[in-house]
């Protein structure tokens, strides 16, 4: 393993143990993968690489813990899935310039709501919809934005199923992981048919997201919403500060 490739295997490390506990692991490794020669087309298909796998890693993990009920979620998972099949299959053709311009104004909203709601996610809430309307709504559109640009995803699916079914902070973090590793998969479907992968260095990061998804998701269940909620907010103000400075 080269120098180059040991950076990113490190890179992926700390992302992956960021994503597990708020998302946002891609402000780390696309940039990274960009300032390591990796042209833009090719850094997009390789970081979903890697990002599938170590949301895959949480995602089992969360499983084997009982936090996530995979027939509660079949929906969910099933609309998720096809939104960010049509939303990669776009960004292979469309111009996302748009999206870099309203995001950040999304996620800024975000991380004041989440710093301005200590108690929020809490204790879990009667459901505002139901799990049926979200899948056809926010667990679409979600996967749809993940597959076409994706920063932030995590946060988006994470702060819907606080407000809109009434998750907990914990239950919410792992459905969120659930949810982004299904849209990560149909992303990286779509850039393995019609776009650019760098195998060798996706692999080697994806073993970097998987030590840190392991790493998060262990600490997500032992504390809770005393780590989730000020990740949250933290990396929402960190992605929008990159979008805007871009």
């Amino acid at each position: 393993m080269d120098s180059g490739s040991f950076a990113l295997f490190c890179i992926a490390i700390i992302a992956g143990w960021v994503d597990a506990i708020a998302g946002g692991g891609g402000l780390l490794t696309i940039p990274s993968l960009l300032y390591f020669g990796i042209a833009p087309s090719s850094a997009l298909g390789t970081n979903k690489l890697q990002a599938t796998l170590g949301s895959l890693t949480s995602t089992l993990y969360f499983i084997k813990k009982k936090t996530i009920n995979l027939s509660e979620a079949k929906l969910m998972i099933v609309l998720s899935l096809i939104g960010s099949l049509l939303g990669a299959y776009l960004i292979i053709r469309l111009d996302n310039s748009f999206l870099m311009r309203i995001i950040p104004i999304l996620l800024i909203i975000i991380g004041i709501y989440f710093l301005l709601s200590p108690d929020i996610g809490k204790i879990e809430k009667k459901a505002k919809i139901s799990i049926t309307l979200y899948s056809f709504t926010f667990a679409f559109i979600i996967g749809f934005y993940d597959g076409f640009f994706g920063a932030g995803t995590g946060s988006f699916f994470l702060v819907t199923l606080v407000l809109f079914l009434g998750f907990q902070l914990t239950k919410a973090t792992a459905y969120a992981r659930l949810m982004n590793f299904i849209s990560n998969l149909g992303a990286l479907l779509l850039f393995m048919l019609f776009g650019s992968i760098e195998y060798k260095i996706g692999l080697i990061m994806a073993l970097g997201q998987i030590i840190g998804s392991l790493i998060g998701s262990k600490m997500v269940l032992k504390h809770g919403s005393k780590i989730v909620r000020p990740f949250v907010v933290i990396v929402s103000f960190l992605i929008s500060l990159k979008l805007l400075w871009h």
